[in-house]
């Protein structure tokens, strides 16, 4: 999702209104180094976000631009008789009405706890990280009857390399370079209609 099917990372634009923009840029940059992983990181950063109000989730959704070509692609794919997933270590308070907006067919992501119409600092139910995404691939696959070597994974971060080692095609978007090492594809001119073309 961030900075992947959207161009921003949905955190860092709640960070912003919270005022806590460097705060939080300081933890992401601790996990991509491998100082803490991504739970924590994800814990530290959402705590700094208690007692925004529920509407920042509104606000921050109209802040949100998708990436380039990222409708086409869906309806491409869509035409062409495939369906289409976003799985996300960022908010379903945020993302969800976009992604229903666009006809995803599913997705999953992190919650924000609310409470009396405020953000706790907390999140509710799994978090979504590295090995989740590889589960939430696995569990999609069998629902939808689809063989794990007929899916496509499309990622940019150390959190996409599991469910990208379980797809039959991985596709590394924009990516860091360990990433790009690892996907059997790669887009590096932030265009998703490129994956059109690769499953073509």
């Amino acid at each position: 999702m961030d900075s992947t099917f959207i161009q921003q990372e949905v955190i860092d634009l709640l960070a912003l209104h919270a005022g806590v923009g460097a705060e939080v840029s300081a933890i992401t940059e601790l996990s991509m180094r491998g100082e803490i992983d991504f739970k924590e990181s994800l814990a530290r950063r959402v705590a700094l976000l208690k007692n925004l109000p529920e509407s920042i989730c509104t606000e921050v959704r109209k802040e949100i631009s998708l990436s380039l070509g990222a409708r086409e692609m869906v309806a491409g794919l869509h035409q062409r008789g495939h369906v289409v997933g976003i799985v996300s270590g960022g908010f379903e308070n945020v993302i969800a009405p976009l992604l229903q907006a666009e006809k995803v067919d599913f997705f999953k992501a992190n919650i924000l706890e609310i409470d009396n119409s405020k953000l706790t600092g907390r999140t509710v139910g799994p978090v979504i990280d590295r090995e989740a995404k590889a589960e939430y691939l696995k569990q999609m696959s069998a629902e939808l009857q689809i063989p794990l070597e007929n899916t496509i994974a499309v990622g940019d971060g150390a959190n996409d390399l599991g469910m990208m080692a379980l797809a039959g095609i991985s596709v590394a978007f924009n990516a860091k370079p360990i990433v790009r090492q690892s996907a059997t594809q790669h887009i590096d001119d932030g265009d998703l209609r490129r994956i059109l073309e690769i499953i073509d």
